[in-house]
């Protein structure tokens, strides 16, 4: 007999989280290996959506570009400016000689599927490294993912069960119908609450101050994340990324939140965490 939708949903999440979980408290390859997975997969569903836009991105050079960014996280080898001039020029030179449909859909389309997953998946690295210098608690860094993964989880879970039992007001209707500011609310205090659990329970190095900026941020920042997706989806005609995940949809689908909730989690705790 065939799993239904929310079977597999089910048993998708009881395989899934526990590894998602070990990757981020081992750190390492093991993770690098996770975020580049997330990242390529991503770029190319990305590619896939916007070709129904009639814009063919340069896979090749977007592929290697977001291998650059996701590795020089984990381990610098080259400067940010001087990979990016060369990457201009190649994409421009490429496209001379590419001829498919628009040149300036090509390149914009790139450039945005490049800097949108590549420099945000990036900062997860950056996140996960942290903590990895001489006389560091490298798991700290490990700790904070987690924490990251189950509150985003978590505010997901309560906003879709709030919206669904309370929501009334329509949130952004043109981009996600069913979404509703009670949704967004409950999932953006069940974030706040989650980050707290988190400080008793293994964040204890990080501060009270911090432990409520980070839930703040996946709360509201967490959400807009999805929003962006599905604005992306809705304009390229598409109801998920792909279908990858039994379930669940695409690759895209399951981390956008995280993508882009991490770089602002990274730049807090860089400027103002203690």
């Amino acid at each position: 007999m065939a799993l239904g939708n929310t079977a597999k949903r089910i048993l998708v999440s009881v395989i899934s989280i526990p590894l998602i979980l070990a990757v981020s408290f081992y750190g390492n390859a093991y993770f690098l290996l996770f975020v580049l997975f997330v990242a390529l997969f991503s770029f190319y569903e990305f590619a896939r959506m916007v070709k129904n836009k009639g814009a063919n991105v340069n896979l090749i050079l977007g592929f290697a570009a977001v291998f650059f960014f996701v590795l020089n996280g984990f381990r610098y080898f080259l400067d940010t400016y001087f990979f990016l001039l060369i990457f201009i020029a190649a994409l421009s030179l490429t496209e001379l000689f590419r001829n498919k449909n628009s040149a300036v859909y090509n390149i914009g389309t790139t450039f945005l599927g490049v800097f949108y997953i590549g420099l945000l998946a990036s900062a997860l690295i950056g996140i996960r490294q942290m903590y990895s210098s001489a006389g560091g608690d490298y798991y700290k860094g490990g700790y904070i993912i987690i924490a990251m993964f189950i509150a985003i989880w978590i505010c997901d879970s309560a906003a879709f069960f709030g919206g669904t039992s309370l929501g009334k007001h329509k949130l952004f209707p043109r981009v996600s119908p069913n979404k509703s500011w009670e949704g967004a609310i409950f999932g953006f205090i069940f974030a706040l609450v989650t980050m707290m659990f988190t400080k008793v329970i293994f964040l204890e190095f990080l501060s009270w101050q911090t432990i409520i900026a980070l839930g703040i941020i996946i709360g509201i920042i967490g959400q807009l994340g999805d929003l962006i997706e599905s604005l992306l989806k809705r304009d390229t005609g598409v109801k998920d990324s792909s279908n990858i995940i039994p379930g669940h949809g695409g690759i895209f689908d399951r981390f956008d939140s995280v993508l882009f909730t991490a770089p602002f989690v990274l730049m807090y705790l860089k400027y103002f965490g203690n």
